[in-house]
């Protein structure tokens, strides 16, 4: 048997997360001196009312090693375990999953996805059911590793004023960008990291500029499945799904609130597209 073990910032919905039994390891969301647990204490629409009423950016940290050992110590021996975490490039957790797998005595794979939101989810779901057709781990890792590999993260930021809170744009660029009326559209690249990818001015050329980069990086969609997280901005979301089905007829979208995780940058109308 192997069990799916991850961290809170996968970002499926509730109902994936009960259909395929996965157990899930919180982060913790510190707002204004208050800490909370992902996805325990605060559900993600808490976290972006609570997020924007405030002028103090949030803060996110991994899950302890004792945590992590803690989930994995209720299996009996006879059980494989594979935990997927949120990319070593954006957060300590995979490292601290490693440091819980040694504390425990269980027989435990961590996966690096590399990949956040439902990036990181989309793998969780392959895992899962590559697991329930009765494939071995090491197929599982293999099938993974290549899916992971070959898998596009677009990061499509509406506003850069979490940006700016976090330091990393000064409050004049930021300025400049909003009365620009600036969309940045950032990508995943190697080592599971976020760089810029393009800016655009103007919220219809941004959407419209998406869809052309998500036809630039294949032909055929018919066997994958879509992944967008928003930060309550479901219209925007919803807009973009039925264009990805008149254009492109995926598999399947999976529209999802985006956590905290994630969250804290993408900022007000953020969404994030994985595929």
């Amino acid at each position: 048997m192997i069990k799916i073990i991850t961290d809170s910032s996968a970002d499926l919905p509730k109902e994936l997360i009960e259909q395929y039994d996965v157990t899930m390891v919180p982060l913790t969301v510190t707002i204004e001196e208050q800490d909370y647990l992902e996805k325990v204490d605060l559900t993600p629409r808490e976290f972006f009312t609570k997020m924007f009423s405030t002028d103090i950016l949030p803060k996110t940290s991994q899950p302890s090693p004792a945590s992590f050992a803690k989930a994995f110590s209720k299996f009996d021996s006879g059980t494989e375990i594979l935990c997927l975490t949120i990319s070593s490039g954006l957060s300590g957790t995979y490292q601290s999953a490693c440091i819980g797998k040694d504390l425990s005595n269980a027989n435990v794979t961590v996966f690096d996805s590399l990949a956040g939101s439902l990036g990181h989810g989309l793998q969780i779901i392959r895992a899962a059911e590559l697991a329930e057709q009765g494939a071995s781990m090491e197929e599982i890792v293999s099938n993974l590793t290549e899916y992971r590999d070959k898998m596009n993260i677009l990061v499509l930021l509406d506003t850069l004023e979490n940006i700016v809170k976090g330091g990393r744009l000064s409050k004049f660029q930021g300025s400049l960008a909003k009365i620009l009326n600036i969309k940045v559209i950032l990508e995943r690249v190697s080592g599971g990291k976020v760089e810029i990818f393009e800016k655009i001015r103007g919220k219809r050329k941004f959407q419209k500029r998406v869809l052309d980069i998500i036809e630039e990086r294949g032909k055929d969609f018919s066997t994958l499945t879509f992944g967008i997280t928003h930060t309550g901005n479901v219209e925007d979301a919803e807009a973009i799904k039925q264009e990805l089905i008149k254009r492109f007829s995926p598999k399947d979208i999976i529209i999802s609130y985006m956590g905290a995780t994630m969250g804290t940058y993408a900022g007000k109308d953020g969404m994030i597209i994985s595929f």
